[in-house]
């Protein structure tokens, strides 16, 4: 574990964690790199080394009042990776992680990136515009500042025991444990940014980044996603990349990464050892 100061002055919190080929996990909002835990145990046990940081303004990174866009998260992602010199690495990213990693790799990754992967992720843009008819009504994003300025701990309660585990489905097996460490990340990291932070997932366009990416992309989706709707992303996303692939998993919530883990660690696994 470490610190890595930005060019702005902002310290960002960073595991770094075994060695071998690395591993850079990107996490989604509001949480911070303890959401990757399932993943970050599998692959430093398999020989890999695995890296992930806290966005700036959560988790242990400095709760700065300003820089909550792509642009600087894209950047702080970069000073990681510049102050670990970390090359032929895989990153992989996880809702605004996926944007955040899209944006890293088209911009910053130029000689360093190996593979990207996409896992319930933002990209190419979430808000309904006239480019983007199938998206969702701003009002959505509204409401979820709203309730965030309003209730922060509530707010949080709710999507974590409702829809961004399916723990809203019937039959579903709800974990309690899962729930209250969503709530903790969450909690943890500052109100401001993860304000900000909603416009940043959901108003950026990341339909040129996507475009500019050469390397092997694998775009992971559950047919379920309930916060990310899988055809107005995963399923753009994966056409608008040079080389990608598309596996979609029918049922599966947005936090699959955590309901699914096993699974979703195979997949990856066979995806970063495969040729090409």
């Amino acid at each position: 574990m470490g610190m890595v100061k930005t060019k702005d002055g902002v310290e960002i919190f960073y595991k770094d964690w075994g060695q071998g080929q690395p591993i850079v996990f990107h996490h989604g909002w509001p949480l911070s790199s303890d959401d990757w835990d399932a993943q970050m145990m599998f692959f430093v046990e398999k020989g890999f080394r695995v890296v992930a940081h806290d966005r700036r303004g959560h988790g242990r990174s400095s709760q700065v009042s300003d820089g909550h866009d792509m642009d600087h998260y894209a950047a702080d992602a970069a000073a990681v990776t510049e102050h670990l010199d970390l090359r032929n690495a895989v990153h992989i990213g996880h809702s605004t992680g996926g944007g955040e990693a899209t944006r890293y790799v088209a911009r910053h990754g130029k000689g360093r990136v190996a593979k990207l992967v996409l896992i319930g992720a933002v990209p190419p843009i979430m808000v309904k515009t006239a480019a983007n008819p199938g998206g969702l009504p701003i009002e959505v994003f509204d409401g979820f500042r709203k309730q965030l300025a309003a209730n922060r701990s509530q707010f949080y309660l709710d999507i974590a025991s409702g829809p961004f585990y399916g723990f809203n489905r019937p039959n579903a097996e709800v974990s309690q444990g899962v729930i209250q460490n969503w709530w903790r990340q969450g909690m943890e990291g500052g109100a401001k940014a993860q304000y900000d932070g909603i416009k940043a997932f959901s108003e950026t366009d990341f339909t040129e980044d996507l475009k500019a990416i050469t390397v092997p992309t694998l775009v992971m989706h559950g047919s379920d996603d309930q916060i990310v709707p899988i055809d107005d992303s995963g399923r753009l996303s994966w056409k608008l990349v040079q080389n990608g692939t598309l596996k979609v998993y029918d049922g599966y919530p947005h936090g699959m990464c955590t309901t699914h883990a096993d699974e979703i660690n195979a997949d990856l696994l066979a995806f970063i050892q495969a040729n090409g």
